[in-house]
């Protein structure tokens, strides 16, 4: 099964909505006496892409203002706007952050992502004296979970839930404060799960490691919400993280924080989600983050997305930018070779797994023993392979690199060994097929393996002695192919001969194909074809 080199499991988000920004209070906030180191501090030559290719632009010419654009996901096609642009003569100013107030727009996307003039979202949510923030939907998107900042404090958000009135345009009916919220305290960047069952959210609340942290909270089948879960030290850190998001498949965390490995205020980080655990973020790199704050970044196809940054070459404030977008491909190559004779090991199946043990491609090794798998940076492999006559053996393999790089992984595979079985009242010794180049009787150097199991046997036995028989298929001349079994089989009892085998003990036939294994004459497929090439060692005593 070959993979899609899009990126799936990874990084395609949908509905993805994000926090309040870096204008919120992140000073006033709860500390916890018992916090882990923050972030460590690096340049963007230090950093790298670090796996990820973003190449920015500007989203369109009347998008961003003077003042602070933030993108907050998609509904029906459109793209949500959070923005403190003035609206009319009467528009109130926040002395917090002396910009108008927050409101919500939403714009048209062109074929290239940029963005249409932005226009109003909806006359119900949308007020004059609080900042409206972050949004996002159900999967139906007959329900929004945003926020809203309290009349006491603008820089404190309270998390509220509306339902679309049906067969509406965009009519909000029903909006309500959701028991979560805390006085004091400000929940913000709302994420409804892809399957509608968690809400990720943003918080200063009680039980964070300081700052903001990021929590996780059950969606109840009336819409309101179960007791919050902090998401934990592999995520959180003592400084603040914001804007959570998860990939359409539910299996990656992508996040804004002022920790981990930072190139300086907010970047943006992924973190894979094994087994409802967190591995540990991955900064998104130097092509999308800065010095400078990078927040709300998300998707709206495989190669395309916005991101909102306040780096100082922005018209003012934060403005979105759009970006498309191409993963670092590496790849991982290498060769499966026998324990022993370190012989490689051609037609030996490889099969490369994701961290969880989902199936993402399979190859078949070449005649020199290799194989070769394309895989994406920062990711957790399993690389499985089996051959006939081996143990089947599972590697684990790291992509811990962020450049254009090819990692080498040889595979190593123990030789099973010889066992004697009885079939039609006769006693074989049985190994795998012993395998020759084609039309010619020079045995293929990985069938000295086999050969070697039959050694072993014979030398564990000294009195036993055998017949090496040899078939061939039903293509060719009848008369050729009873020769060539013949010199085939002569082949394998010299090679016995040679590594200390008595003559005596060993007699060598070719039958040719008048014995197959299979009696399907000129329909033969050729699978079955290499059934009928085969050598047996039959015990004679």
């Amino acid at each position: 099964m070959k993979r899609s080199l899009l990126l799936t499991a990874s990084i395609v988000l949908s509905s993805i909505t994000y926090g309040q920004g870096p204008n919120s209070n992140y000073d006033n906030v709860v500390k916890n006496p018992v916090v882990k180191t923050g972030n460590k501090i690096v340049t963007g030559e230090e950093l790298g892409n670090n796996g990820f290719e973003f190449s920015k632009n500007k989203p369109g010419k009347k998008v961003n203002s003077k003042f602070s654009e933030y993108g907050s996901g998609m509904f029906r096609d459109k793209m949500i706007i959070v923005s403190s642009k003035k609206i009319g003569g009467l528009s109130k100013v926040d002395k917090n952050t002396n910009e108008a107030y927050k409101t919500l727009f939403c714009s048209d996307i062109e074929k290239d992502g940029s963005l249409k003039l932005p226009l109003l979202f909806s006359r119900m949510l949308n007020t004059k004296n609080a900042n409206e923030a972050q949004v996002s939907f159900s999967p139906d998107e007959h329900t929004i979970y945003f926020t809203r900042s309290t009349k006491d404090d603008s820089k404190v958000y309270e998390l509220r839930k509306a339902t679309l009135e049906k067969k509406s345009h965009g009519n909000w009916t029903n909006e309500v404060v959701l028991d979560i919220n805390k006085a004091g305290y400000s929940i913000e960047s709302p994420f409804v799960s892809p399957d509608g069952k968690e809400l990720l959210f943003s918080s200063n609340m009680s039980g964070t490691l300081g700052g903001y942290d990021l929590f996780i909270a059950p969606i109840k089948e009336d819409g309101t919400l179960g007791t919050p879960k902090n998401l934990g030290d592999t995520v959180n850190t003592s400084l603040n993280e914001n804007y959570p998001s998860l990939s359409k498949d539910g299996r990656t965390l992508f996040f804004a924080s002022q920790g981990h490995i930072n190139m300086g205020g907010y970047d943006v980080f992924k973190s894979n989600i094994r087994n409802k655990n967190f591995e540990t973020p991955v900064n998104l790199g130097n092509t999308v983050n800065t010095k400078a704050d990078e927040v709300a970044l998300f998707f709206t196809s495989d190669e395309k997305g916005y991101v909102s940054s306040n780096k100082a070459a922005g018209e003012g404030g934060f403005n979105i930018a759009k970006f498309d977008y191409n993963m670092v491909r590496q790849n991982v190559k290498g060769i499966v070779l026998d324990e022993i004779t370190q012989i490689p090991l051609p037609n030996a199946d490889v099969i490369l797994y994701d961290i969880e043990g989902k199936e993402i491609e399979r190859t078949t090794t070449k005649a020199d023993g290799s194989y070769d798998f394309i895989v994406l940076p920062n990711e957790n492999y399993s690389i499985r392979t089996k051959k006939d006559g081996f143990v089947e053996n599972a590697f684990d393999f790291v992509a811990d690199k962020g450049d254009n790089r090819t990692y080498k992984k040889d595979l190593i595979l123990k030789s099973t060994e010889a066992i004697i079985v009885k079939k039609e009242d006769k006693l074989f010794i049985s190994v795998e097929n012993v395998y020759f180049d084609y039309d010619k009787a020079d045995i293929k150097r990985e069938s000295f393996i086999a050969l070697n199991k039959v050694l072993a046997v014979l030398k564990a036995n000294k009195n036993m002695k055998i017949e090496i028989n040899a078939h061939t298929d039903s293509q060719g001349n009848n008369d050729y192919n009873f020769k060539l079994s013949g010199k085939r089989a002569e082949a394998a009892r010299q090679y016995l001969i040679e590594n200390g085998i008595n003559a005596n003990r060993l007699i060598s036939q070719g039958f040719g194909e008048t014995q197959p294994l299979i009696n399907c004459e000129d329909k033969c497929t050729e699978e079955q074809h290499q059934s009928n090439r085969r050598i047996e060692f039959i015990i004679l005593n």
